[in-house]
């Protein structure tokens, strides 16, 4: 976001609009929490969990609104910064929903938005696509779709597994790095034997 954008909005929807971010942050909507920016409140990002029972469970989706100069007339400009196969989501990020476009009320807050955003998780609406592939196979092959989007799920949207996690699995598993362990076990059950026998002679 420029700055150029803070100074387009009135001292009045800026109080408003700070407002709403420090309610949302200290009392977040389910699986939406806030992501802020001090230098600029007009950069709105927030992370968005993938709900239960679709392709993007398990998944954090990041997104950013765009507050126009004309907000709250104008609706935000919605966009996903984690990458997503979704019917909605343009290559570039860019979401389609009514919402932010002709549904728009300006009475809507930051929370409602992104409420809908979620809801699109759960029911896409392949009539107003902007990835025309993803809402092609939504409506002809779903399991072609929900596979492709689950894959992007768990590229771009699942944290990488920290290595006390890999090592917890290892360990109970049956692979190399558990029979490493097993062996440094062995290893150490050996010198403690020996170091007995060597007190013994002493």
């Amino acid at each position: 976001m420029s700055r150029s954008n803070v100074e387009n909005l009135s001292p009045q929807i800026m109080r408003h609009v700070t407002k709403e971010l420090m309610t949302l942050q200290s009392d977040p909507p389910e699986g939406i929490k806030i992501i802020p920016n001090e230098e600029d409140i007009t950069d709105i990002q927030a992370a968005i969990e993938g709900p239960a029972g679709t392709p993007y469970a398990g998944g954090m989706f990041r997104v950013k609104l765009v507050l126009s100069k004309g907000f709250p007339s104008e609706p935000p400009k919605g966009f996903f910064l984690t990458k997503i196969f979704h019917p909605n989501v343009a290559k570039n990020g860019e979401i389609c929903v009514n919402t932010l476009k002709r549904d728009w009320k300006t009475e809507y807050g930051i929370k409602h938005i992104l409420l809908t955003i979620k809801c699109l998780l759960i029911v896409p609406n392949p009539e107003s696509a902007l990835n025309e592939e993803a809402g092609k196979l939504l409506l002809e092959q779903y399991d072609d779709y929900s596979q492709r989007a689950r894959l992007y799920t768990d590229i771009h949207a699942k944290p990488p597994r920290s290595s006390c996690e890999e090592e917890c699995l290892d360990k109970n598993s049956d692979g190399p790095s558990a029979k490493k362990h097993a062996g440094d076990k062995k290893l150490a059950e050996k010198r403690k034997k020996e170091k007995k026998k060597t007190l013994k002679r002493l």
